[in-house]
């Protein structure tokens, strides 16, 4: 005979399980960016948005069209936002999973109308052809994303980011930081 197993969940759990399946969340291909340089640390690349607010710093991302995968939006969005063409670059892993992460309120009504409750993003580990390098990168593009950029630590992006996509990145971090170095 055979004997089903049932999970028995508290209240609070099977509220928080109904309103994650009642958001409404953007796909995204997020990108660590990165640079090999000979003796010394491997680099990540950051811009900084346009945006005056604490925390401006972020590695590049955004939207995936309808009908497009996740790799193809992660090539597509490296070049209109950093200009670095596909030739350039090699995609060396991805997440195994979607990460999510919710907006905090100002964020969902300023930027996205309430249209999103938050972001589904699929991150993938991006390397940087060293014979391209820095002159690969030029982010006065047709529509600018950032207004500066710089190399960092892979951990140091934790502290420059805004505080509600740390969690995020802490997880990008564990997944992909072994491959970045």
């Amino acid at each position: 005979m055979l004997m089903q197993q049932q999970t028995i969940q508290t209240p609070k759990q099977k509220q928080k399980q109904k309103n994650n399946m009642s958001k409404r969340y953007r796909p995204n291909a997020g990108l660590v960016l990165f640079l090999r340089r000979p003796n010394a640390p491997n680099s990540v690349f950051v811009g900084r948005r346009f945006n005056p607010v604490p925390y401006p710093w972020q590695m590049p991302q955004g939207g995936i069209d309808d009908g497009e995968e996740p790799a193809q939006a992660a090539l597509r969005e490296l070049e209109e936002e950093t200009g670095v063409a596909p030739h350039a670059v090699k995609i060396i892993g991805e997440t195994r999973e979607w990460l999510t992460y919710d907006f905090p309120d100002d964020v969902k009504t300023r930027l996205f109308k309430n249209k999103y409750d938050g972001q589904t993003q699929k991150w993938f580990a991006i390397e940087l052809d060293p014979e391209h390098g820095d002159q690969a990168i030029n982010i006065n593009t047709a529509e600018p994303e950032f207004a500066e950029w710089q190399w960092v630590g892979f951990a140091d992006t934790l502290d420059l980011i805004v505080p509600f996509k740390r969690p995020l990145y802490r997880q990008v971090y564990q997944e992909l930081g072994a491959l970045v170095g």
